[in-house]
């Protein structure tokens, strides 16, 4: 059988937005929305989450997530990389268990309105393309072929990328994707050594505008909340 490990990574510190991986959203928590769709997909032995913060700890259990340790000093702060933090969780659990896990979905809090079809559909990319990580994103607004652009030295624009002949219409670039920070898949073997999400075998999967949102700022918080209370957001 193969053995998932769900991951969530919630630091107590936030200079964006105070508190908010346990601040109420729309009635709960907002760490609440991925730990409920994390288990309600229900194909991860564990769900654990990494963090440094009592209140998150506390809430996370109460959501039915595991909390088996403090996240420790050196992977607290806000500088440090994510990819570090999942390996810890992994080492633990491995060691905790003694016996390893195949595969390791990490979601992240600050991304509440993914779904949980979602989870299962990249995971299914995931195991089709046989790949070493996949990560979710969206396709991007703004094109590096067509309006983006970067300064030199000088101060002078010129566009990103380039193709031969100008592009005059968006819709005629090359597609171009972000990541949206809400699902990454990683092959345990990969992961345990990486330093890196990029590698030979990455894939993606395509999620719609409204899932990827990503809580940075108030205005992202304020208008998930006016979505779910105006029903404007469908989980099913």
């Amino acid at each position: 059988m193969m053995r998932i490990l769900g991951t969530i990574c919630a630091r107590g510190g936030s200079k964006g937005v105070r508190n908010k991986n346990i601040r109420h959203l729309h009635g709960k928590p907002l760490i609440a929305y991925t730990i409920e769709c994390l288990l309600g997909w229900g194909k991860a032995q564990r769900v654990v989450v990494s963090t440094d913060s009592p209140e998150i700890m506390q809430v996370a259990n109460d959501y039915g997530a595991e909390t088996p340790f403090t996240r420790p000093d050196g992977l607290a702060s806000d500088a440090a990389p994510k990819i570090p933090v999942i390996q810890h969780v992994l080492r633990f659990c491995e060691e905790q268990e003694k016996s390893k896990y195949d595969i390791i979905i990490d979601l992240d809090p600050t991304s509440p309105l993914r779904r949980i079809d979602d989870i299962e559909n990249a995971l299914i990319e995931f195991l089709r393309t046989k790949a070493q990580v996949l990560y979710s994103v969206t396709e991007s607004a703004k094109n590096p072929y067509f309006n983006m652009v970067e300064l030199d030295d000088a101060g002078n624009a010129y566009l990103s990328k380039s193709l031969e002949g100008e592009v005059f219409r968006r819709q005629d670039a090359p597609k171009v994707y972000s990541i949206n920070g809400s699902i990454y898949i990683y092959e345990r073997d990969f992961l345990e050594t990486t330093k890196s999400l990029h590698c030979e075998k990455e894939r993606v999967y395509i999620m719609d505008e409204l899932s990827s949102i990503d809580i940075d700022r108030e205005i992202d918080f304020q208008f998930i909340e006016f979505l779910l209370e105006r029903g404007l957001f469908k989980f099913r």
